[in-house]
């Protein structure tokens, strides 16, 4: 699959409790969906444990990499949420207290009449330089930094600054997506998709074998492309080359 036509992004996935298994990452589809209307496609994601160095050497790898690195998790108030502190050396700057954030979490705690104590206050402490992400569920930000987008592991605070951001991201074009299942192994269809894909340079192609049981099984063939009428020209084009080989699709 080439996305080079894309503008693309990757997504680190920050949490032990994710790579226990103890914790379903919920957060990866939401923000695939988003990005693909936003015009932006992902190309790797990866996920780390609440590991300094492990997180520094992906920072460092990924936003080399990619226009856009978007990461979840590690920016609570506990011992174990290090990604505010990992990031700050991934950049080599300083972790600081942030007047802006402290002060969005102090009137957020004094209107709650809770105690804004010590550990609260360790949800203001970003990277120097950063802009802060708005975090309209639960007060404590998000930040910005270069490439790099720092959100929330919880699902419902991690889409609201996944949305926020995106106010301030150019929208390009949408990715067009349809998918054709065939019920056929993938080996049967392999030189139609080659085919298909040199035929029409403007398309993405991926295939997805299924198995279920012996009698359903087959794959399931995704295409994309940010002009429409590239997508409706492959598809047709596919389901062509399938129907001459008298291959069952829908």
């Amino acid at each position: 699959m080439n996305n080079l036509f894309y503008e693309n992004a990757s997504v680190l996935i920050i949490g032990n409790e994710i790579l226990s298994g103890r914790t379903i990452d919920k957060n990866f589809n939401y923000i695939a969906t988003k990005l693909g209307e936003h015009g932006i496609s992902i190309s790797e994601s990866r996920t780390v444990s609440d590991s300094e160095e492990e997180i520094i050497n992906a920072i460092n790898e990924l936003r080399k990499r990619f226009k856009y690195v978007f990461t979840t998790g590690g920016i609570g108030p506990t011992h174990d949420d290090v990604t505010a502190a990992s990031i700050a050396k991934a950049f080599n700057v300083k972790l600081e207290v942030n007047n802006e954030a402290y002060k969005i979490l102090e009137d957020y705690y004094n209107n709650l009449g809770t105690e804004f104590n010590d550990i609260r206050q360790r949800m203001a402490r970003i990277p120097k330089g950063a802009k802060l992400i708005k975090n309209q569920i639960s007060a404590a930000p998000g930040f910005n930094i270069e490439n790099v987008y720092v959100f929330a592991g919880i699902p419902k605070v991690m889409k609201s600054m996944l949305d926020e951001t995106l106010k301030g991201i150019e929208k390009k074009d949408k990715i067009n997506k349809s998918t054709i299942v065939v019920d056929s192994p993938e080996g049967e269809i392999a030189k139609i998709l080659e085919k298909t894909i040199k035929n029409n340079i403007n398309v993405n192609i991926g295939s997805y074998p299924f198995y279920n049981t012996k009698d359903d099984f087959g794959v399931k063939i995704e295409i994309s492309s940010l002009d429409n009428s590239s997508l409706i020209k492959a598809i047709d084009d596919l389901k062509v080359q399938l129907s001459k080989e008298s291959i069952k699709y829908k």
